[in-house]
């Protein structure tokens, strides 16, 4: 297969200079954005990633660098596959991360399948990470990006080796600023364009009134109960909360009350205190490890569990086929089921999975 990359492209900047950058180095390269879902603007009139006005300003880009550029259709995909995947798991009481499953399931599977197919070798993607091979054990390694503000590692601990060997990500040396600054030389549109932090198919955060739209369904009222069952209030559906959550909760105490625990049997919200928010312990189930083939001897890594958080040491051990333990050297305030947890060894991500449960 000669070397052709296929790029990913949006109305972002990221993206944009990722495709500069990729026919600089002289490479056979074609433009390509995954038409993802019918929206309109988000906040302050962002442009989603995946609506029809995100491939138009990608298309004016690949007209300027004199690339192909295609819009392929992924919608039903990312439905089924994202969408749906995320209201399932606020139904059953989760708080998933939609980005890591879209990476996982449209950007690096569904995507790359498609390259293969057009004959491209590898895919591009404007992600903030860099990839390695490891000249003793032969792996592709996973490593944080030279601009630790901007590290999208955690986004991405479910590539597999395969998918590494065919990625290419072209802004994991270079800092943001370094970024605008390749746009605005380029004389990019976008070059100033802001960043959106809200769910590309949700762009105005309020969760709970998109699943309630989407699924014809209200979410059921339940009582707010304390550590010992005590009835507090009632809460307004189960999806409208998160781990750690103190406003809108609707309970008057002498203290202040956060989410605790969400129990779906029962339907019922328990709250509690700063201190019920911590734990020790968590187990992580659909694991993926990139650096390693096992993790049953315990190691002493640092661990993420939400994309902002700094990294905490801890014990990781392997205590099956699927799930691995987390033991933290200290208490982690609202380990949330759903969520990710992601290990690492210095700048290399060993691997990760996704959150079930945290104990004290």
């Amino acid at each position: 297969m000669n070397d052709r990359v296929m790029v990913a492209m949006s109305g972002g900047v990221d993206r944009a200079v990722s495709a500069y950058l990729i026919k600089e180095q002289g490479l056979d390269c074609a433009g390509v954005t995954m038409k993802l879902f019918s929206g309109g603007t988000g906040a302050a009139g962002q442009i989603p990633c995946g609506t029809s006005q995100d491939a138009d300003m990608a298309r004016a880009v690949a007209e300027k660098l004199d690339i192909p550029h295609e819009v392929f259709e992924f919608e039903a995909d990312f439905d089924e596959l994202v969408v749906k995947k995320f209201i399932r798991g606020y139904e059953t009481g989760l708080t998933p991360n939609p980005c890591i499953e879209c990476n996982r399931y449209i950007k690096f599977k569904k995507l790359a399948e498609y390259a293969e197919e057009k004959g491209h070798s590898h895919i591009a993607t404007g992600h903030y990470a860099r990839v390695e091979k490891d000249a003793a054990t032969g792996k592709y390694l996973l490593k944080k990006a030279a601009d630790a503000t901007k590290d999208q590692s955690y986004v991405l601990y479910h590539l597999t080796q395969r998918q590494l060997a065919r990625i290419q990500f072209p802004l994991g040396e270079l800092t943001k600023t370094k970024v605008r600054a390749i746009a605005a030389a380029q004389h990019f549109a976008n070059a100033q364009k802001g960043e959106s932090q809200d769910i590309c198919f949700v762009p105005d955060g309020d969760y709970a009134a998109f699943i309630e739209r989407y699924t014809g369904k209200c979410s059921s009222e339940g009582d707010i109960i304390d550590a010992e069952g005590k009835i507090l209030g009632r809460h307004r559906g189960l999806i409208r909360y998160t781990i750690g959550q103190r406003r809108g909760l609707g309970v008057a105490c002498n203290y202040p009350v956060y989410a605790a625990a969400k129990n779906i049997d029962t339907n019922t919200l328990m709250v509690g205190d700063e201190t019920s928010l911590y734990s020790t312990t968590l187990t992580a189930r659909r694991i993926n490890l990139i650096a390693c083939e096992n993790l049953f001897q315990p190691q002493r890594l640092t661990v993420k569990t939400r994309y902002l958080q700094k990294e905490q040491w801890a014990q990781v051990e392997q205590t099956g086929p699927d799930t691995i333990r987390v033991v933290f050297e200290e208490p982690q305030r609202a380990l949330t089921p759903g969520q990710a947890a992601v290990f690492y060894d210095g700048d290399t991500v060993v691997g990760g999975g996704t959150i079930a449960s945290g104990t004290l």
